[in-house]
């Protein structure tokens, strides 16, 4: 699995004109943000881990 996977839309307004948002040289996280062209917003999606499958493993 790769280190860092793009988002496939913005979670505001859907459209898919995503970037990579270039942080501040003080940034805490580089690279951890998106940023929307379409409407001007920036995001982060952070990935929390696994979920139980419903009714145990098989």
């Amino acid at each position: 699995m790769s280190g860092r996977a793009q988002p496939n839309h913005c979670p505001y307004c859907g459209d898919d004109n995503l970037w990579p948002h270039l942080p501040a040289e003080d940034a805490e996280a580089p690279g951890a943000s998106w940023e929307c062209r379409s409407c001007l917003r920036k995001f982060d999606v952070k990935y929390h881990g696994m979920i139980a499958r419903p009714g145990g493993n098989r």
